[in-house]
């Protein structure tokens, strides 16, 4: 899979501000044939960080979100404002 078809958008509501801020973690709804590896790629090609660790959880709507903490080196804070939504 391609990067872009693989992150879809990014979520930022209260719980995912505070884990921005919190644990340096960024919050995307990804493709539901995403695998772990393939998010992780996906994130650091597209935004020229390094991931230390990716959860992935399938709402109750069917969307599979995943959960990107980044490297200490990196923050998750400099990405979402790059992206508009902070």
């Amino acid at each position: 899979m391609k990067a872009y078809d693989v992150i879809l958008y990014p979520i930022m509501t209260e719980v995912a501000s505070r884990m921005l801020e919190a644990e340096n973690k960024l919050v995307f709804v990804v493709s539901p044939k995403a695998t772990t590896a393939e998010i992780k790629r996906a994130v650091e090609e597209l935004y020229e960080v390094q991931v230390q660790k990716v959860t992935v959880s399938i709402t109750h709507k069917g969307q599979k979100k995943a959960f990107v903490k980044l490297q200490p080196d990196f923050k998750a804070s400099d990405i979402a404002i790059k992206l508009g939504i902070l």
